[in-house]
């Protein structure tokens, strides 16, 4: 509309595996085709023209920590994954022994992580007496600005006290929830925008029609006016985002383990399989929406329906694969909660146990036809080995206080585990799901 053209996007991939996407999208001048996959069929691109830079961090540290630095970058916004905040799954606070970040805690290192990026450009504007930027997280974590608040001034506490102090005063970090399925893009895409559009991109993205931004409006330096653009500006955040993450992300781990176990390898042919849709209904009406706060404007009912819905979308081709991955840095933050309200409440708690077994037989890397399975986790080793000794000990995966914290020792959800955990092994997942049918049509 020709509006807020006095702002762009300077992109920064901070890790040695972001290369490509960055030489693509420079080689592209930062453009690329936003593709919404329908479900009939109907497919709708749309060249994106936002970035107007590129820049990889490996290759040259310090000018990120300039661009960073510079007064004219006004916001800083993440993307960096559940597990990128090093937080503690048990404490909640900052794992300052996790290995990623060791390199930058050294005195005068040069920055290698986003931690030290953010906070070494905020060390050179405080003091140049500049306006910090503000740090706007969206990633999928429960309070992630909070989090990224408190994992970001714990890790300069670290390195400079006072300037920590003064992050904790003078920086931003609003909350925001942002929903679209994306899946990974596939070499087919590439090729079909070609074929049907004549449209040449090294790295297109595809996504579900849906789209739902909410954000707190909380800037030390401005904003584009982005409620113009569809966003939710609001006050409060954290029923939306809990909705999303409880219901939406939550789901996802539902249906990924016991989908790919018994033989589904994609989101949609799981959500167009009846036994598997009343499964999902059941956990999100009786034990992830009992959760949740009020949610000001959302009909819940309808809300679950319409995540099904979208789940089935034939188009988007989402890979259970991409839905199990890194499921340490997920079901801590997604289900876990949960499980630990409802116990708390005397809430039901068998359909999320189920989930966390079939977590724990995934990991054991083998599927019910007996083909491989490829773990990909940053702790690989750790819950497959874990996964790898239920023979011999039914709660060997659950004893990991680091991601379950007590849950090992309430014996509700332990019964409600080894019983989900050892039907999974005797009968299989579709098995499992087919003798407690009558419960989730019951509900």
């Amino acid at each position: 509309d020709g509006k807020a053209l006095e702002w762009g996007i300077c992109g920064v991939g901070a890790l040695p595996h972001d290369r490509r996407i960055v030489d693509t999208l420079s080689a592209q001048d930062g453009l690329y085709t936003l593709v919404v996959k329908h479900p009939d069929g109907h497919r709708e691109p749309r060249v994106i023209g936002s970035i107007v830079e590129m820049m990889f961090a490996p290759d040259d540290p310090q000018a990120v920590v300039d661009r960073l630095a510079d007064p004219r970058t006004r916001i800083v916004s993440l993307t960096i994954t559940e597990g990128g905040y090093l937080v503690n799954q048990v404490t909640g606070e900052f794992d300052a022994d996790d290995p990623t970040i060791q390199a930058d805690l050294v005195e005068g290192a040069v920055p290698r992580t986003v931690f030290g990026y953010i906070v070494a450009a905020l060390a050179v504007r405080r003091a140049a007496g500049a306006t910090p930027f503000t740090v706007m997280s969206c990633d999928n974590l429960p309070g992630n600005g909070d989090v990224a608040r408190r994992m970001m001034t714990a890790f300069a506490r670290l390195k400079d006290p006072g300037l920590a102090d003064w992050m904790d005063e003078h920086v931003a970090f609003p909350n925001a929830m942002v929903d679209r399925i994306t899946p990974v893009t596939a070499p087919e895409d590439v090729d079909r925008l070609a074929s049907e559009f004549g449209v040449q991109d090294g790295w297109p993205v595809v996504c579900e029609p849906f789209t739902q931004w909410v954000l707190e409006d909380h800037f030390t330096d401005g904003r584009p006016p982005l409620e113009e653009a569809g966003v939710q500006v609001v006050d409060d955040v954290v029923p939306y985002e809990l909705m999303k993450l409880r219901l939406l992300n939550a789901s996802h781990q539902a249906l990924c383990y016991l989908g790919y176990l018994s033989g589904h390898r994609y989101a949609h042919e799981v959500c167009q399989d009846p036994l598997f849709v009343d499964f999902l209904l059941g956990y999100m009406e009786r034990e992830g929406s009992p959760t949740l706060p009020e949610v000001p404007g959302v009909d819940l009912d309808a809300y679950r329906h319409q995540l099904i819905e979208r789940f089935a979308n034939p188009e988007v081709r989402d890979t259970l694969a991409r839905l199990c991955a890194e499921s340490s840095d997920r079901i801590p933050k997604w289900l876990v909660p949960v499980i630990r309200r409802n116990l708390e409440t005397g809430g039901e708690v068998e359909r999320s146990a189920l989930v966390v077994a079939s977590w724990a037989r995934y990991a054991e890397g083998v599927d019910e036809q007996g083909e491989p399975i490829e773990v990909v986790d940053r702790i690989k080793d750790r819950v497959m080995a874990a996964a790898a000794r239920q023979g011999e000990d039914p709660l060997a995966f659950i004893r990991d206080r680091d991601l379950f914290g007590d849950l090992v020792d309430d014996a509700r959800f332990t019964e409600a585990y080894a019983a989900g955990l050892d039907s999974l092994h005797a009968h299989g997942a579709r098995a499992t799901l087919e003798a407690r049918r009558p419960l989730d049509a019951r509900r």
